[in-house]
Order: structure tokens, then C-alpha cells, then sequence
């Protein structure tokens, strides 16, 4: 394949910003409200509306790390209290559980899908877990059903909390992913399926939870900025929590009302990749993504397209990665389990031992670039490259 500096770099994953958003965007900045405001209140009510619970279940906040502190937050916990979560993630996800004040216990995953093995969360249970966060890793759903059952079997109370950074479309057993546990959390980072530059959303089952991340969100002050300095006069606040600095604004706001009104059609083109690199890689000694069949019932948010460069391969995961850096194809990593990272080893003891499925996962995984900005042409140039570099 030319390298010539022609060719152009294919971004991993580069957002589709409209004209709509643009215009939004600039009508904001010409209003001169551009923190939380009366756009914000309409995303989120927009956003209610398309998952199908009360706009008073969400609330909008700055990124999907703090929707998921806030929400274990939420659950008041104590410095013995643990939450079980998947090794094979960001780390935000255990860093909140850190901040929160809890312990993160991993459990490992199921290689076949790559999220949390339920009967690995049943055996890290112990009297002291407090909640459950299961990541519906690449936009796959995870296997909500057999988590309740465990929960329902352990014979203790525990929360579920949703990471739901991948997985906006995503729907399991006819439920709407972020709908299934105590609470949802979701991302707008300009990777992510639904794009607002950053932020997230949290939904919850409880509102008064959902009115206290709302008020934790802005400083824990008792009233909105917008309402306090709205048309209807000034209104005094109390600080009833020492809060935090996680609010969302209209700016964002302005992107994602016009986002979240195309997510339908942009999820058919991402399924459209999806099934043109399944098609197109295969042959390979690589190992791609299980089928997955969409239904009413079951849907795949095709947030990453991720495939496995083992040792059957010939090759190593980073010396693809590297070959495909050099012909001007963005690709990634999701995700090194977290055994592999030192502060985790040291402080928590982890090892890649520890977490046999998650750490291989780790090692042999390649994401290759899926984005609304890439044409059917650019898909198959991904392909053509792979099949020159193991040709």
C-alpha cells in the first residue's frame, strides 16, 4: 500500500459534527448563557425521553467518571466496603470506586465476550460488597440477568451501576442499557457514539439520589445557577453539601440535542462497519468479534470494533499496531488489564495471574478505527492493510 504523504490519516475515531450542532453551538454563544441552563434541561429531558424513564431520573453532569462517582457517591460508602467490577475497562471505573471512598475487587471476564463473568462476580461476593459494576464493554450488552440472579442468590443488598461509556444504544433482554441497575452512567467524549466535546449522564432509579447528584454536582448548593440568576429575579442558595465542580452546560448541551437526534441513523452506519470488517477480516489468523444478532430484544451499540492478535498469529499485538501507525491507520488498545498497571499492583496486590482472561484479552487486543466519518473506501483500506501486513 502507498505511505506516500498524499494519503491521508485515518483517525481512530473521529466525531460527526453537523452543521445542526454548529448552529446550536453558535445561537448559545450568542445568548450569552452558556453554563447549565435551559438547553442542558433539554438534553436531559431528550435523553429521558429516549430511554424511556422520567426526566427526573437524570441528570447531566461533566464526564462519565463523575456520573460514576457521584453514583457510588451515592451509596455512602464505608473504607471496608467493596465493589466488584471488571479488570478489563478504563480506569476510571476503578478510580471512581477509589475516590468514593470504597475497595474495587475485580472479577474476571468471560473470553468469549469479553465482559464480567457473572460466576466470577458470585465468587468475589463477600459480606462487605456493596454494589456491582458491570461495563457493557464495546457496546456489547452484559448479562444483566444472570448479575440479579447472583445478587438475588448472595443474600445480600447490593447495588448495580451501569458503565455505560460504550453502550448509549445498547439494550439487553428488552431493557435499555442504563435502565437495568440502581443507576446508569454514560459518556460524551469525542470518541463516544453520542458526542458533546465531553460529559455524561447519569440515570437513576432513585430520584432523590438523582436530586442529590444534581445538587453535588454544582458545589452541593440548593439551587441552579441558572434558576438563581434567571428572568424571575435572584434567589439565595445554602450550601447543604460540600459538592463538587461536575455540572454540564448549554455549550455541551447545544451539541448533543442534535446528536442524540441522529443517534438511530448513526448507529445503523456503525453497524454497517461493524459487519463490513467481520466480513472482510476473515481468513486471517486473527480472532474477530463473536456475531452478534440484533433483535428487539438484544442490541449492540458498535461502539468498538475490537479484534485478537494472539500467538497463533505469528505476530505481536504491538507490532501490528506499529505497521498499521506507518501506513496512517489510527487504531487502539481497549483495554491493558488493570492487573498490569503498577499503582494497582502495589497498592491492591493485582497481578495478570490474578485475572488470567482479562489479562490476555489485554495483551492480544487491537481496536481497529470505526467512526461515522469513514467512508466504505476507508474501511477497506483497514482491511487491505491487515491482510498485506500478515500476507
Amino acid at each position: 500500500m502507498s505511505n506516500s504523504s498524499e494519503t491521508p490519516f485515518l483517525v481512530f475515531g473521529a466525531p460527526l459534527i453537523g452543521e445542526e450542532e454548529i448552529n446550536e453551538v453558535i445561537e448559545t454563544l450568542r445568548s450569552g448563557w452558556l453554563g447549565t441552563g435551559p438547553k442542558t434541561r433539554k438534553f436531559e429531558a431528550d435523553f429521558a425521553d429516549y430511554k424511556g424513564v422520567d426526566p427526573e431520573n437524570v441528570v447531566a453532569v461533566s464526564s462519565c467518571t463523575s456520573a460514576l462517582y457521584l453514583s457510588l457517591h451515592a451509596l455512602n460508602l464505608q473504607p471496608d466496603d467493596e465493589v466488584i467490577t471488571t479488570p478489563l475497562t478504563f480506569c476510571a471505573t476503578i478510580n471512581s470506586i477509589i475516590h468514593a471512598g470504597g475497595k474495587p475487587v475485580l472479577a474476571d471476564i468471560d473470553p468469549h465476550t469479553n465482559n464480567i463473568d457473572p460466576d466470577a462476580v458470585a465468587r468475589a461476593i463477600t459480606p462487605r460488597t456493596r454494589a456491582i459494576l458491570p461495563v457493557h464493554l464495546y457496546g456489547r450488552p452484559c448479562d444483566m440477568q444472570a448479575l440479579r440472579t447472583v445478587i438475588r442468590n448472595s443474600g445480600h443488598d447490593i447495588a448495580i451501576i451501569e458503565d455505560c461509556a460504550h453502550a448509549i444504544e445498547t439494550i439487553c433482554g428488552g431493557e435499555k442499557a442504563g435502565t437495568m441497575g440502581d443507576f446508569g452512567c454514560f459518556s460524551f467524549y469525542p470518541t463516544k457514539n453520542l458526542v458533546t466535546g465531553e460529559g455524561g449522564m447519569i440515570i437513576g432509579k432513585n430520584k432523590e439520589h438523582v436530586a442529590r447528584a444534581r445538587m453535588l454536582s454544582g458545589h452541593g448548593l440548593s439551587r441552579d445557577a441558572w434558576k438563581r440568576f434567571g428572568s424571575s429575579g435572584y434567589s439565595h442558595y445554602s450550601v447543604e453539601e460540600p459538592g463538587f465542580k461536575m455540572n454540564f452546560t448549554d455549550i455541551q448541551a447545544s451539541l448533543g440535542i442534535h446528536q442524540l437526534a441522529k443517534l438511530e441513523k448513526h448507529w445503523i452506519r456503525r453497524a454497517q462497519i461493524w459487519e463490513q470488517y467481520q466480513s472482510g477480516l476473515k481468513g486471517l489468523p486473527i480472532t474477530l468479534p463473536e456475531d452478534f444478532v440484533n433483535t428487539a430484544q438484544d442490541r449492540h451499540a458498535y461502539h468498538l470494533y475490537t479484534v485478537k492478535i494472539g500467538s497463533a498469529s505469528g505476530r505481536m499485538r504491538d507490532d501490528i499496531l506499529n505497521e498499521l501507525t506507518t501506513r496512517k491507520i489510527g487504531t487502539g488498545v481497549h483495554y491493558q488489564s488493570m492487573c498490569e498497571h503498577k499503582y494497582y499492583q502495589d497498592t491492591y496486590g493485582w497481578t495478570p495471574e490474578s485475572q488470567p482472561h482479562a489479562s490476555a484479552a489485554g495483551r492480544e487486543t487491537l481496536s481497529m478505527p470505526l467512526s461515522l466519518r469513514m467512508t466504505d473506501a476507508d474501511v477497506d483500506r483497514v482491511i487491505t492493510a491487515m491482510h498485506d501486513i500478515f500476507r
